[in-house]
């Protein structure tokens, strides 16, 4: 019961305490005011002030802030034996993951005759007559429906590794130096 009454005795002193104390510090000028007007209007931000990860693709564009790229990879694998997959992954601190991929037959899996000189051939004469027709769909990420759709990925689909290089290198500088990087 004493503890509780002198807590709460210096409670209530304390108050006055203080107040006597700032009372007794020699007075000081007042800061100087700012005009109405530039405390009120707020200063707009411009996109230059923003570090930006950009990236003009074939298939679209993708554009995220600098600060809030977490991690970025790269890797390979290979989907049902037939075809290999460079990957880069950028994760970020929102909602949505984007994949950059390069798509290329496994020459590993070739059927036995069938050279891998052969195979490149193949897929340039399905490349050159999709441009000669106007459909483009080789070059662009294929979907089949829920088999590999990610929810929340943004995906493209790019032309060449050398491409692929050009992405992961300008996002982990954006990443390790906090910079703008753009990839065109």
């Amino acid at each position: 019961m004493q503890r509780r009454f002198l807590a709460i005795a210096l409670l209530l002193v304390a108050p006055s305490f203080h107040t006597q104390r700032a009372s007794a510090a020699p007075p000081q000028a007042p800061a100087p005011a700012a005009p109405a007007a530039a405390a009120a209007t707020p200063v707009p931000a411009t996109p230059e002030a923003i570090q930006l990860f950009r990236a003009k693709l074939p298939g679209g564009s993708y554009e995220v802030a600098v600060r809030s790229i977490i991690s970025v990879s790269s890797h390979e694998y290979v989907v049902d034996g037939v075809a290999r997959v460079t990957e880069v992954n950028i994760d970020t601190v929102g909602s949505m993951v984007v994949r950059f991929y390069f798509i290329e037959p496994n020459a590993s899996s070739v059927p036995s005759g069938i050279g891998a000189g052969t195979l490149e051939k193949a897929q340039q004469l399905l490349t050159e007559g999709a441009e000669r027709t106007g459909q483009d769909v080789w070059k662009k990420v294929v979907k089949s429906y829920p088999t590999t759709t990610h929810a929340r990925t943004i995906e493209f689909r790019l032309e060449s590794k050398e491409a692929l290089a050009k992405i992961y290198t300008a996002a982990e500088t954006a990443l390790r130096l906090q910079r703008s990087q753009n990839v065109e």
